[in-house]
């Protein structure tokens, strides 16, 4: 399913409000963490372990990530819409 809702979103095939809540908040989750995890940086959650693994992390504080600038407004407009739906 994680695959399948990302390449979704990512191609944009399926639109964002045509998703329902649930399944834009794990979009918008993995969109988000997939920047963490293409700077190194070290998960913490089971959650996020299961998911990207930490395999090759470098970063344990998310403070310490060298972030662009671009990522950085990215992450962001997530998590903005991320208190939009009501994620967890």
């Amino acid at each position: 399913m994680r695959g399948l809702v990302l390449g979704l979103v990512a191609t944009g095939v399926l639109a964002a409000s045509a998703m329902p809540a649930q399944a834009q908040c794990q979009a918008l989750w993995v969109e988000r963490n997939s920047i963490y995890k293409a700077y190194g940086y070290c998960f913490k959650t089971d959650r996020a372990r299961d998911y990207f693994g930490n395999r090759g992390c470098q970063y344990n504080y998310e403070g310490d990530i060298p972030l662009s600038g671009r990522d950085r407004a990215r992450i962001a407009r997530i998590l903005a819409e991320e208190r939009s739906y009501g994620c967890r």
